[in-house]
């Protein structure tokens, strides 16, 4: 059984600029979490806009592993989806700040302790998040790819606000999704770079030049 670690008093819950922006625990009110699984998530809701960032740190070695959380922002919630590689003790740490406000460095707002009791799913990485996707994006599917799942068949599905175009990229070969309402999807045969170390990326065209393409997502196949 992994021992649980000593934290500085203070450190476990909302800090003090939590409530000043407006934010509120929506799913776990305890900020000591006991997981009798390794997928779990973690709702926050907010009034106001914000930037937020996270970290996942594996207590056992102080590892940064935050590529297995992904942040998903929908009707005023964040969700953060955590996948834990691995049983034993992790701190979850969430940075926020006013969308207006310029400042870099954004402030550390509330920490959890996770305990991992069993990790009996195998987990992967989630693709990295750049900034614009951030701004309102919600991605259905697929959440997570590697080279052990089937790749022939990949169903995307995503909402880009304000995008005219959406593409998924594979070694300069271009998969355009189709715009559905509000969310954009389709199709795209990935088989042919699995076990190539290949960067798969979501581009969006917000025009008017329709050439221009930005990054939102990237995976490593």
């Amino acid at each position: 059984m992994a021992q649980k670690p000593s934290l500085p008093p203070g450190y476990l819950g909302a800090q003090p600029k939590f409530a000043e922006l407006g934010l509120s625990a929506l799913s776990n009110i305890d900020s000591e979490i006991v997981a009798d699984n390794n997928e779990l998530e973690i709702k926050i809701k907010f009034k106001d806009n914000v930037k937020v960032t996270h970290q996942l740190i594996n207590t056992r070695d102080e590892k940064d592993i935050s590529d297995f959380v992904f942040t998903q922002t929908y009707c005023g919630t964040i969700t953060f989806i955590i996948h834990l590689p691995e049983s034993g003790y992790y701190k979850f740490q969430i940075f926020a700040l006013s969308e207006n406000d310029e400042s870099k460095s954004l402030p550390n707002v509330y920490n959890y302790l996770i305990n991992c009791t069993q990790a009996l799913t195998p987990v992967f990485p989630f693709p990295k998040q750049y900034a614009q996707w951030k701004n309102g994006c919600y991605l259905h599917k697929p959440l997570v790819l590697h080279k052990e799942m089937p790749l022939r068949d990949i169903f995307w599905k995503v909402v880009i606000p304000d995008a005219k175009a959406v593409a998924v990229v594979a070694d300069g070969e271009w998969f355009h999704l189709e715009k559905k309402g509000n969310h954009f999807e389709g199709s795209s045969n990935l088989d042919p770079f699995k076990g190539k170390d290949t960067k798969v990326t979501v581009k969006a065209n917000f025009g008017p030049d329709e050439s221009k393409y930005s990054t939102m997502l990237q995976y490593n196949l």
